[in-house]
């Protein structure tokens, strides 16, 4: 504080170190001194009220907020404004550094899923579904799949493929920021509709905390409701058919967007069935776009990769070096049974086994429809289950839930349960029938010894499939081992099924079914090697399915004839250098292609034969026709390509068929002269045809059969007195024969006549007697009325005198009832003569006149009783009185 020089006292000091002594001076300072007295005493109000707040908390901590709110108003003043970014901004940050890491990946190195640059949100959902520590396969296709490589991956089955392929497509939406307005950008193609359904439930599982959509495209479900949905949906797994119809049919679908294909289970979606399925849902996709093929058994078939366009593709054979090709933890044995021994084997087999759970696989449908039933019926002491593709969708899903939750239960099922279903616990797996072929197996014992779990696989082959299949099985590098069935343990069920066969009508068309079922897929399969239907012992099968006589099989009938030319093409066919001797001999063989007929043969029985000859070509034509319909595809294509390769070119080289066309026209002019088209003949050929004319049958009342148009008449001479003639026909037996058969004929059409003139006059009779029953109710009506007026005009003459003579006569009256009586039983004996024989109709009209005679005299002669309304005392006084008068 400054002071001025004139107000300065000399008295005054500062406070220092002798201020105690000069404090009593200031009581004698002027008032020009106080500002500096003021600010002393200021001070020290200060310290006295530092001491104070030091005792006070809340006070200080008033004090400490004031200082701290000064101290962040200077901070944020000197700090320079910085945004907050917004959570997309965020993300996009994260993003882009999971991208740099990409690059740095090495398979070698990872141990856990959070070795790889993946997204918070998947990682969260890998640890919550229990995935840690990833699987070879996983292990070396993420790091390709994360950089935008295409990948063809193969493995062991039950190696964890799922994973590798889910993972990426996550990642790669959300690297893009994927939204459901953005529409389609990642497509899973699954070959069965189970295994879709098990794709969608770990997706479901290990993306649930990401934001995308994700829709399961199968058959089976609500068409109208999938086309209202499918075009929000970002990630679609599929089966190529029903995706192929939304392609077709809904309008907002669409794939132009797309980012990432899958197929899983590449090569059986590849293979022949769905080759026009996936070239057309193939031209409706972008062809910038990332491509993954998964499978157990892997295709590298440059025709299928240029069909999915891929760039540079990734090869990943994880196990490519392995010893085998199946799992090592699987133990595989394989059985030879003869067919009809196979349902017992399987019967004891399940007997034995009843606290396992086990799949076994069969080749049809109605092979599973059948067994399963009739094993319901025989009660083996395990649950049992059915899958097969004529199930309804609801059904399957029922069928894939119980058998996953269940311990110990038995599933019949077809190949739709043999790729990619991931059944927990899985002991045995049966193979009922044969495999198509050694990628088929692969993929069946594949449901069971899921990684590096333990199971048991056991194959039945028939004796004729033994050694082709077990080469295949060698030759895809699968250990197989022999055994033996105990023949003492096998129990037989083939009575007990004749029995529910013989109670129930579906259960044998059932049987039946199943019978040509399998036949037709074993017909159908191409490896003829392993499959050959015609070795087949037919009617022991159907024994052992139930049935008392085997199904007729029409195509296998069809193909008789096929395997019996292709027999002869590969006799004929062998090669060699051929003598002179030899060319006479081919020679004299295309002139006598017809063999000569024997002398005592008939000209008409020659044309016969000709006749059924040339039906049985066309037949056999039709018949090989039929079944290259039956196994048309692009190999039966090349088939037949090969088959026209190997027909023999006949080169007219000797001149052989020049002579043997003349020797044939010249014989056919001579036939033509000599012969010539009788009816007889014409009748032969209709009757072979088998032409059904139009029939008319009329019925009695009894139910029997009166008339038959046209009337047919039976032939009486068997056929061997047709054929006794040595040539032409034999016109002393034709007239025989005829006459023998008119004289049945007219037997027969002169009882049928009298039949009909017997029931024309019964029916006659029958309409008179009722004509006669309504005249005589008439007149009985009349009768009636006209005693009500007698008795009327009688009560009202009472007080007149009574007239005896009125009374009836009691004589009369008795011969009235004996007449009766006598009548009576004539007209019974009447009636029994006429339904014993037929009277003449003079003698029926005269007993029924005596009827009609008997019957108005007994109504004439019967005794009314008279009402006359008095009571019973003073009518017998009336009557006594009347007596008395009359006597």
């Amino acid at each position: 504080m400054a002071l001025d020089g004139a107000n300065y006292h000399p008295s005054y000091t500062p406070f220092g170190q002798n201020s105690r002594r000069k404090r009593s001076r200031v009581v004698s300072l002027d008032f020009t001194c106080w500002p500096a007295f003021r600010g002393a005493n200021m001070r020290k109000k200060k310290v006295q009220e530092k001491k104070d707040t030091t005792d006070d908390p809340v006070k200080n901590f008033e004090k400490w907020k004031k200082k701290y709110n000064k101290t962040k108003t200077r901070i944020k003043k000197n700090k320079p404004v910085s945004r907050k970014k917004s959570q997309w901004e965020v993300e996009k940050d994260s993003v882009q550094k999971l991208v740099q890491r990409y690059s740095e990946i090495v398979p070698k190195d990872v141990a856990r899923f959070s070795d790889f640059p993946l997204s918070r949100k998947t990682l969260c959902g890998l640890l919550e579904a229990q995935y840690r520590h990833p699987t070879e396969i996983q292990r070396q296709t993420i790091g390709f799949a994360l950089q935008g490589k295409d990948v063809l991956g193969a493995a062991k089955t039950g190696s964890g493929k799922t994973l590798a392929f889910l993972i990426p497509i996550l990642e790669c939406l959300y690297r893009e920021q994927w939204t459901s307005m953005d529409g389609l950008a990642a497509l899973i193609i699954s070959p069965t509709r189970e295994l879709a359904y098990q794709t969608f439930e770990v997706l479901r599982k290990v993306g649930k905390n990401h934001e995308f959509s994700a829709g399961l495209v199968i058959g089976g479900k609500d068409l109208k409701d999938e086309s209202e949905k499918i075009h929000h949906t970002n990630i679609i797994i599929c089966t190529p058919g029903r995706l192929l119809q939304h392609m077709d049919e809904t309008a907002a679908f669409h794939a132009l967007d797309l980012h990432m294909l899958v197929l899983d289970e590449a090569d059986r979606i590849l293979d022949m069935g769905f080759a026009a399925t996936l070239n057309a849902i193939v031209e409706n996709l972008p062809q910038t776009r990332q491509t993954l093929l998964f499978s157990a058994t892997q295709t590298k078939s440059v025709k299928d990769l240029a069909r999915l366009s891929l760039k540079n593709p990734e090869y990943v054979w994880v196990h490519e070096q392995a010893k085998f090709s199946t799992p090592a933890t699987l133990e595989q044995n394989y059985v030879v049974c003869e067919l009809h021994q196979k349902v017992n084997m399987l019967f004891s087999f399940l007997r034995s086994h009843l606290h396992k759970k086990i799949i076994v696989f069969f080749a049809c449908c109605k092979e599973v429809q059948y067994l399963y039933r009739v094993f319901c019926r025989l009660r083996p002491g395990i649950s049992l289950l059915a899958l097969h593709g004529k199930q309804h969708q609801l059904k399957r899903v029922e069928v894939y839930n119980d058998f996953l939750r269940k311990t110990s239960a038995v599933l019949f099922a077809t190949d739709i349960a043999a790729r990619g279903l991931d059944f927990p616990a899985v002991n045995w797996v049966l193979q009922f029938d044969c495999p198509e072929d050694a990628n088929t197996y692969i993929h069946r014992v594949g449901r069971t010894a899921r990684y590096k779990e333990g199971g048991e696989a056991l194959l039945v082959l028939l004796p004729s499939e033994e050694k082709g299949m077990i080469a295949q099985l060698q030759e895809k590098k699968v250990p197989i081992n022999q055994i033996q069935v105990n023949p003492e343990k096998l129990i037989s069920v083939q009575e007990k099924l004749e029995a529910f066969l013989a109670q129930e009508m579906d259960q044998k068309e059932r049987a039946q079914r199943c019978f040509v079922s399998y036949l037709r897929s074993v017909f159908l399969m191409k490896n003829k090697d392993v499959f050959d239907v015609f070795q087949l012992k037919l009617p022991q099968y159907a024994k052992s399915l139930g049935l008392a006589v085997s199904p007729r099989v029409r195509f296998l009938m069809k193909a008789q004839p096929q395997q019996q030319i292709a027999v002869a093409q590969d006799d004929t066919a062998a090669p060699g250098h051929e003598s002179d001797d030899e060319l006479q001999s081919f020679r004299a063989q295309i002139k006598a292609q017809q063999p000569k007929s024997d002398e005592s043969q008939s000209e008409g029985e020659e044309e016969e034969e000709e006749e059924a000859d040339d039906e049985d070509e066309d037949e056999a034509e039709e018949k090989i026709a039929a079944t290259q319909l039956c196994v048309f595809n692009e190999d039966s294509e090349d088939e037949q390509k090969d088959s026209d390769l190997l027909t023999v070119k006949r080169k007219d080289v000797f001149n052989v068929l020049e002579e043997v066309q003349e020797e044939k026209s010249t014989a056919g002019e001579v036939k033509k002269k000599i012969h010539k088209e009788s009816k007889f003949k014409d009748a032969k050929k209709v009757q072979k045809k088998n032409f059904k004319v139009n029939t008319k049958k009329v019925f009695s009342a009894d139910g029997e059969v009166v008339q038959l148009w046209p009337p047919l008449q039976r032939v009486v001479v068997t056929d061997d007195e047709e054929d006794a003639g040595t040539s032409g026909i034999n016109v002393e037996a034709a007239k025989e024969r005829l006459r023998k058969e008119d004289q049945a004929f007219d037997k027969l059409e002169y009882r049928r006549k009298v039949k009909q003139k017997h029931r024309e006059k019964r029916l006659k009779e029958r309409a008179a007697r009722k004509e006669e029953r309504k005249s005589k109710e008439e007149k009985k009506a009349k009768a009636d009325d006209d005693n009500d007026e007698e008795m009327v005009a009688y009560l009202s003459g009472a007080d007149e005198e009574f007239d005896p003579s009125t009374l009836p006569d009691p004589d009369k009256v008795r011969r009235s009832e004996s007449d009766e009586d006598s009548g009576a039983s004539g007209s019974a004996g009447g009636k029994r003569s006429f339904s014993s024989s037929s009277s003449s109709s003079e003698e029926e009209g005269s007993d029924e006149e005596a009827q009609v005679d008997r019957k108005k005299f007994k109504k004439e002669h019967t005794v009314t009783p008279l009402d006359t309304g008095l009571s019973l005392a003073e009518d017998e006084e009336l009557v006594l009185h009347l007596l008395g008068s009359h006597s």
